[in-house]
């Protein structure tokens, strides 16, 4: 990441709530044509994730702990803060001195920019500022929040908008955080009804909602040059495992993620 950082632009979405076990299960069943392509072997990798509810997770993958390796460590970080003894910066490490990633960023010359989707991104309240407001431009409206059923392909749009703004000399660290799969979730499922509520075959629903539309995100942050690209869940959520459901808790359904990263080539499909 230290000879990725001010060549390429950088793309970091977050799939809110998405399930590991989810994600896995459609994308081995072919369901997920567009993310599947530029997934490392077509598989997720499974993660831990860094909290168990919106705004503990992104404080930490703001901070550069993104979602760890479930497997025994340490593992090298893609980004890191100047901190003596950390056992998990590399060679490699993409390290900032500030306090947060996205401002390390642009002191290194980035254009910052959230599109925000769950309440924790809808600069309604103090609580619903802070992360949106580590960034140098940021956007929320009614219709990318969790109760709009076309909540994504509105994200994408504005996205488009944002790209299509910059200067061509502009470096671009672009942050989504996608809706769609967090609860409700059943209009995304044909025949679900609001009284059924959520399931987990409506979750698998909103991940193939995101997958129809997320090809034109992913055009629209190559479009000007490489694009360095992470795509993970910030958490997932219980559907009646074990007795439990939600999330900001401790069971394995929250606490496994599916990550990848790779590169976007422009003009690539």
């Amino acid at each position: 990441m230290s000879r990725v950082v001010g060549h390429d632009d950088l793309l970091l979405v977050t799939l809110d709530t998405l399930r590991f076990d989810v994600a896995v299960e459609l994308a081995e069943a072919g369901r997920l044509p567009n993310l599947a392509r530029h997934l490392p072997g077509g598989r997720w990798e499974e993660r831990h994730a860094p909290g168990s509810f919106t705004y503990a997770s992104h404080q930490a993958m703001f901070a550069g702990f993104l979602p760890t390796p479930a497997a025994p460590g340490p593992h090298p970080r893609l980004f890191a803060a100047r901190f003596e003894g950390s056992e998990s910066t590399a060679d490699g490490t993409f390290v900032f001195d500030t306090p947060d990633l996205v401002s390390g960023l642009a002191d290194a010359g980035y254009r910052t920019v959230c599109i925000g989707g769950v309440g924790f991104f809808n600069k309604r309240g103090a609580l619903g500022s802070v992360l949106p407001g580590m960034f140098q431009e940021s956007h929320w409206a009614p219709e990318f929040g969790v109760a709009s059923p076309t909540s994504f392909e509105s994200q994408v749009a504005r996205a488009e908008e944002v790209v299509a703004e910059l200067p061509a000399d502009q470096r671009l660290f672009l942050f989504v955080n996608v809706p769609s799969l967090h609860q409700p979730n059943w209009f995304h499922l044909p025949g679900a009804t609001r009284a059924a509520g959520d399931s987990r075959e409506t979750h698998a629903a909103a991940l193939e909602y995101v997958d129809r539309h997320i090809g034109r995100l992913f055009a629209a942050a190559s479009s000007r040059r490489r694009c360095f690209t992470i795509v993970c869940s910030d958490h997932g959520t219980a559907y009646g495992d074990d007795g439990w459901s939600g999330h900001r808790l401790g069971h394995e359904s929250v606490w496994t993620v599916p990550y990848a990263h790779f590169f976007l080539e422009p003009g690539a499909p």
